[in-house]
């Protein structure tokens, strides 16, 4: 990076303007033994933070370094990996210490390290982390099992927190205005239907509307109204997704007017509705990895369906199929025509735009169940609409 003109004009600015903390910034940034030209020492907090950042993102964490760049790595050894775990949590905020966990992850190769509990002790449990954990589910030791449930709960804990009233609250408003009535009681009255339906009765000189017909909504009953399948593609690129979709899962399943069920595939097919309660025993459920067989996953959910007009099938998946394609089609047209909401969700986590099948997304888009990206928080109204027959609320399905 050294003597590259971008990086001149700004040290040759912040030198110049007196800025301190811009210059020491920049050589925070810009790493490197001999300062990159900054003329900027580092010392105290600083060094040690730039040691850590050296650790992961130099050149001496995939080989040797070239003069002038960070160099550290990590090594083989867990004493190091877990003093660079107790440094970063102090000396960056919780946000940045996940993404610097699973760049040590992907790029030192540090996988294998976290089947040692000590290791899960010291680490920052995010989603990302879970999904780690669930790759090496079937390799993990018994010794180290528990402390990864224990990581894997908290995370799940969290998600449930910041999840689960959202979702109750959306899907029961509109389970119940699935059931209008016109004689509600004073708490069950829709004021914003019932003014629009008496405008015609507006009074200007009174400036009320006399509402000679109340709207209002239907008190939801104790029987199940809908019926929710959860069909998720449990393939290594999906990691996030299957977190997220596991923890709705249990948040439906605990809905009495929603029977939910939760399907994971790969090429093979698993049923795990029978451990809904404990979106843990879901996850530890699931083998990240391997093929997909979308057609095989779809005609095991289409054989579950005893009420397709009141059934919405999800399926999570970022459609790269293994399986047979036209079958895979054939299978969401018949559902479709039998009156099942058919929802296609590229992702359900907040990472951005996936990789995902663009002929198979607009396959399924032409036969009415547009393919998109879904963040957790939408996840509720996208359901609501779902579940209302009206409308999916994301306005960019993909093509």
């Amino acid at each position: 990076m050294t003597g590259t003109g971008d990086t001149a004009v700004a040290v040759a600015v912040a030198v110049a303007g007196g800025d301190g903390e811009r210059l020491r910034r920049w050589r925070m940034v810009l790493g490197g033994g001999e300062a990159d030209g900054t003329g900027c020492a580092l010392a105290g907090r600083d060094a040690a933070m730039d040691g850590a950042l050296g650790a992961l993102y130099g050149a001496g964490g995939s080989g040797g370094a070239p003069r002038g760049e960070r160099s550290a790595g990590l090594g083989g050894s867990a004493p190091n990996v877990a003093r660079w775990l107790g440094d970063i949590r102090t000396y960056f905020p919780s946000s940045v210490v996940q993404v610097m966990q699973r760049d040590a992850i992907a790029r030192l190769g540090l996988s294998t390290l976290l089947m040692e509990p000590e290791m899960l002790e010291a680490v920052e449990p995010d989603v990302h982390l879970v999904g780690t954990l669930l790759s090496l589910n079937k390799a993990m030791p018994e010794t180290t099992r528990e402390t990864a449930r224990a990581v894997v709960r908290k995370v799940v804990e969290q998600l449930e927190k910041r999840l689960a009233t959202r979702t109750r609250a959306t899907l029961t408003g509109a389970l119940d205005r699935s059931a209008r009535v016109s004689r509600p009681r004073h708490a069950d009255i829709d004021w914003n239907r019932t003014i629009r339906a008496n405008l015609k009765n507006y009074l200007p000189e009174y400036r009320t509307v006399v509402p000679e017909r109340l709207i209002g909504y239907g008190r939801a009953a104790q029987s199940v109204k809908k019926e929710v399948i959860l069909c998720i593609d449990q393939s290594g690129s999906m990691a996030a997704s299957v977190v997220y979709a596991s923890v709705f899962g249990a948040v439906l399943a605990s809905m009495r007017s929603i029977a939910t069920r939760l399907v994971v595939f790969d090429t093979a097919v698993v049923d795990l509705t029978d451990q809904l309660d404990d979106p843990v025993d879901v996850l530890f459920g699931t083998q990240l990895g391997g093929g997909t067989d979308i057609n095989r996953a779809l005609a095991y959910c289409q054989s579950k369906i005893t009420r397709p007009a009141d059934t919405v099938v999800v399926l999570i998946s970022d459609l790269y199929e293994g399986g047979i394609r036209d079958e895979m089609l054939k299978r969401v047209a018949a559902m479709k025509r039998s009156g099942v909401e058919f929802v296609t969700l590229l992702a359900l986590s907040d990472e951005g735009a996936p990789a995902y099948d663009r002929e198979h997304a607009a396959a399924l888009a032409a036969l009415g169940a547009p393919a998109f990206a879904c963040t957790p928080d939408l996840f509720p109204e996208v359901m609501a609409a779902a579940l209302e027959k009206r409308p999916l609320p994301d306005p960019r399905p993909a093509s």
